[in-house]
């Protein structure tokens, strides 16, 4: 018995022994494959992963990261701070001789940060972290070129066999360069020995993807061969501080890694110095992968690891807590994007109970959205006692970030404020203005609004009385002309639909001696108890709404029902959630809905409207055998 018990020990031991020197062998194989594909990196070392040495900021268990974030954002985010300003400012002392040298000096955008030699390449600054995955090898970041280094940037481009960029500056701000303009806005330019052609832009609300074919002018080769080279471009990133939800930066991110191919070289990152939003960028791209694998995260640990490499990354203690609130935002609600042939399938596990929730999928979800805060204390203006008359409901008042303004009344104080803010669509920012219905004493204030901003189109979502109760004031003559102010409006022409009403209206402002037309889409679709009974309605107002803005141009469409919440929000939501169905053949309605409802209050008020949304999506899908057909 004891030999056969020593010959099972013996047995398991050398299976451990063999299991061991496979993994290494399969480690050294990886190593090997990177320096074969990539032999540039030879000399660079490969960034860890291990965990973080310092005690007081340990890697973070995901379940533990809300009550963190809650707890190190008290008292104006002390802690934070404190975390922050612990961070090594430049952990290594290794020298910059190459990026100080006369001749390199007018390529270094910032004279305060260079290039350690360690990663340095040749004639322009570049700076490589690594990481040791299989699906992404390495990210070269740099900081945004300028007009001498731009020839050189696109050198490297072509000898790193890159085919992702991704951008996280505007080209100006606040009225500084903050990077040259590398690629040209149509056709093609040639910079050095690079030609650049463009070869498709497309403007969405938070970023701007540019396609380009690169080709290297003089081959000797004479067979020049062209390369498909894509520019993501994001910008949404304020002039100052940090994004107002990291939801824009998370889409965003998950298309830049959907996007590269496996056969490219390193993605290029680059904001305008290279190290406070580009850095902030490739942590929480690190970190999500971190969450997922390991079921935590290590934001201090990574931020000093690649400081390491690069001093100064993540520069601000807002770009800190921004990567935390990227990452809790993640953690909390997920990915919940969908194809459109999912939608249906998507559809049946919301209507079947969630598990451990006591309700069904679809009431979990809008449980989420109605857990959102609102946040009272950035409603300063519309709850001046002199504003407050102009609320229709106490409980829907606009932030101060995004309320629609309008000029001051000469010699009357407080005449700048209406109920209304501005909605952010899936192509630009402000494609909204979601106002409450003009009260009688506000009518000449919201037509003040429509001039200003430049309003075109008007939907009006309520009937002017419902169930007896006055719902919006008639801020339209029912024939020839009323005067609001300044301003007179003529009534056109109207027309009768099957679910709304089309109102042409001549807005003249008397005073600046200019006319402009106005056209109103009176939806009566909606009952005054409940919704819709189908979509096809609101498919067809939304679809000749975006029609009128082709003819009259993209300025922001004027949504309203009563308060400028529920049935206002819903129209924005699908309005925004079909666009992008017909663009990308993709929704979002939970995001769009939480988007909405950060820029104002209680947008899709009920649980039923929320169910509209997705009803009115699957009927839209459902009148296409072919998706094909409406993309």
């Amino acid at each position: 018995m004891p030999i056969i018990a020593v010959m099972v020990a013996l047995s398991f031991l050398l299976v451990i022994i063999f299991i061991i020197i496979i993994l290494y062998m399969l480690r050294c194989f990886i190593y090997f494959l990177v320096l074969f594909m990539f032999p540039e990196l030879q000399s660079v070392p490969l960034l860890a992963r291990s965990p973080s040495t310092n005690r007081k900021y340990p890697p973070l268990p995901v379940d533990k990261l809300e009550e963190e974030m809650n707890r190190r954002m008290a008292d104006d985010n002390k802690l934070f701070r404190e975390e922050f300003n612990a961070l090594p400012v430049c952990p290594i002392q290794a020298s910059c001789d190459a990026a100080s040298k006369e001749e390199n000096k007018e390529k270094n955008r910032y004279v305060n940060i260079l290039p350690c030699d360690i990663t340095q390449s040749t004639d322009i600054s570049i700076y490589f972290v690594y990481f040791m995955r299989l699906s992404k090898f390495a990210v070269i970041f740099v900081p945004g070129p300028k007009e001498e280094t731009v020839n050189d940037f696109w050198r490297m481009i072509w000898e790193q066999n890159t085919a992702t960029i991704v951008m996280v500056t505007n080209l100006k701000e606040r009225k500084e360069c903050k990077c040259a303009q590398y690629w040209p806005d149509q056709g093609c330019w040639t910079y050095g020995s690079i030609r650049v052609s463009v070869e498709d832009t497309t403007v969405l609300v938070d970023y701007t993807v540019r396609k380009f074919c690169i080709q290297q002018v003089g081959d000797v080769s004479g067979k020049k061969p062209q390369r498909l080279l894509i520019q993501f471009h994001f910008t949404s990133w304020p002039d100052f501080g940090v994004p107002f939800t990291p939801i824009g930066m998370l889409k965003f991110l998950k298309k830049v890694k959907n996007c590269n191919p496996p056969y490219a070289g390193p993605i290029v990152v680059h904001c305008s110095a290279g190290v406070g939003r580009t850095g902030t960028f490739i942590v929480i791209d690190a970190m999500l992968d971190m969450m997922m694998s390991e079921r935590k995260v290590d934001v201090f640990g990574f931020v000093t690891r690649i400081r390491a490499q690069r001093c100064q990354m993540v520069q601000t203690d807002m770009q800190y807590v921004f990567i935390f609130q990227a990452l809790l935002e993640h953690y909390l609600y997920g990915d919940t994007e969908l194809e459109v042939t999912s939608l249906e399938s998507h559809l049946s596990k919301l209507y079947a109970p969630a598990p451990g929730a006591g309700c069904s999928g679809l009431e979990a979800e809008f449980k989420k959205l109605t857990s959102i805060k609102i946040q009272n204390d950035k409603m300063r203006t519309g709850n001046l006692p002199a504003n407050m008359k102009k609320n229709r409901v106490l409980q829907i008042i606009p932030y101060e970030f995004n309320r629609v303004i309008i000029p001051v009344k000469r010699g009357e104080e407080n005449t700048d404020y209406v109920n209304a803010s501005f909605i952010d669509g899936y192509r630009q920012k402000d494609s909204y203005v979601a106002s409450q219905g003009p009260l009688l004493h506000t009518i000449e204030d919201f037509w003040r609004m429509i001039w200003e901003w430049r309003s075109c189109s008007i939907v009006m979502l309520t009937e002017l009385e419902e169930r007896g109760q006055e719902k919006c004031a008639q801020y339209w003559p029912s024939d020839g002309t009323v005067v609001h102010g300044d301003i007179s409006i003529e009534l056109k022409r109207e027309e009768e639909s099957e679910s709304y009403t089309v109102r042409d209206l001549l807005v003249t402002h008397t005073r600046e001696n200019k006319a402009r037309a106005v056209r109103q889409f009176h939806f009566h679709g909606w009952p005054e108890i409940g919704i819709p009974t189908d979509g096809k309605g609101m498919i067809n107002i939304i679809a000749a709404v975006q029609k009128q803005q082709q003819q009259s141009g993209n300025h922001p469409i004027t949504v309203h029902c009563s308060a400028g919440a529920g049935r206002t929000g819903t129209f924005c939501a699908l309005s925004t959630v079909l666009e992008r169905v017909k663009a990308e053949g993709i929704l979002d309605v939970f995001q769009t809905v939480k988007s909405l409802r950060l820029q104002r209050p209680h947008m899709v008020q009920t649980l039923e409207q929320y169910e509209f949304c997705y009803k009115v999506v699957q009927e839209y899908i459902d009148a296409f055998s072919d998706y094909a057909n409406f993309k």
